[in-house]
């Protein structure tokens, strides 16, 4: 039997339609203590912004009451937009966050806005320039090290000192995998949603991966991958619910904003339109059981990641939670 990777869980807290925002963050908090209790390694939360359907804006927030509802799960961010925010700010919440929940919080980094241009705008408190990016990095390194100091400011973090939060680059393309190699830091491949750089993106960061930067804190290359998952009792029954992330997809294309769709039958989707969504979530696994896990086994096959970050929606929250109790029965 294959080696099985630890397998995590990405949350963006969608709201379905005929359900309200907090009717969203109720069914995250659920999803987050039934992970706990089922033995993933880790839950995150996304950062999106002007996204009326989606719950993850205030990504500390989140991890803050997921922390507090689980008991030995590692809660963190996939990730914050770092270019939102001001870094030692960022060093003070997760510092705190760390000094509540010891060894269980993580600090996953992106440079993409997760936002458009305008509400990015309105949002912007640092450079999402490769250069000042890695010195962000580099000082938040020193506000979570034992003196608590950045390293290119006389600053301290205060409550973030000595907390040793673990850093992760957040990526899609060679250039997040370059940075994060670069950095010496572990890489969260956002290949759940954007898989055209994949190969290239794994190649890239293993390649440059530098144990000896100062701001490395692995020493030797560490991938997280994001991958679909739908998991029913049966193959056409998982295939129908897959129409809900597929219509996700699309309107997210068309710049249709609306909540979660219901499923519908796999031969009501137009074929160009299906085209489109398995270009963009072709990495998946969607199936019955013992079809998930041979999907689930092939990637981490061909692709020699580390762990498996996974993402499910389904417009009944009844649905994603029988689909994380599946795999965690094939899986674990």
């Amino acid at each position: 039997m294959p080696t099985h990777v630890p397998l995590s869980v990405l949350d963006l807290v969608p709201v379905s339609q005929g359900s309200s925002t907090q009717d969203a963050l109720e069914t995250s908090m659920q999803a987050a203590r039934s992970a706990d209790r089922l033995g993933y390694n880790r839950v995150w939360y996304a950062e999106h912004h002007n996204t009326a359907h989606l719950g993850a804006s205030a990504t500390a927030v989140l991890i803050g009451r997921s922390a507090a509802l689980t008991e030995r799960i590692r809660v963190g961010s996939g990730g914050v937009m770092l270019p939102n925010h001001a870094p030692l700010r960022v060093a003070e919440e997760f510092g705190t966050l760390a000094q509540f929940y010891p060894d269980r919080i993580d600090l996953g980094l992106g440079r993409a806005p997760g936002t458009d241009r305008m509400t990015a705008d309105l949002l912007s408190r640092s450079s999402a320039e490769p250069q000042a990016f890695a010195t962000h990095v580099y000082d938040l390194t020193g506000w979570f090290g034992k003196e608590g100091t950045g390293h290119s400011v006389p600053v301290s973090g205060g409550v973030s000192a000595g907390t040793d939060v673990p850093l992760w680059i957040l990526g899609s393309t060679v250039n997040g995998a370059s940075i994060a190699g670069q950095l010496g830091l572990p890489f969260s491949l956002a290949s759940h949603f954007a898989p055209g750089q994949m190969h290239e993106a794994l190649e890239v960061y293993r390649s440059s991966f530098d144990p000896s930067a100062p701001t490395a804190q692995i020493d030797k290359p560490y991938v997280m991958a994001g991958i679909n998952v739908v998991i029913a009792p049966t193959d056409d029954e998982a295939q129908r619910l897959w129409t809900t992330p597929q219509r996700m997809m699309i309107d997210v294309r068309t710049g249709n904003r609306r909540p979660l769709q219901p499923p519908v039958e796999p031969d009501a989707v137009p074929e160009r339109e299906r085209q489109f969504a398995e270009s963009m979530l072709g990495v998946k696994a969607v199936g019955s059981p013992d079809t998930a896990r041979a999907d689930l086994e092939k990637f981490v096959e061909t692709t020699g990641v580390d762990e498996l970050i996974t993402v499910t929606y389904t417009h009944d929250p009844a649905d994603r939670m029988r689909s994380l109790e599946l795999l965690a029965e094939l899986w674990f």
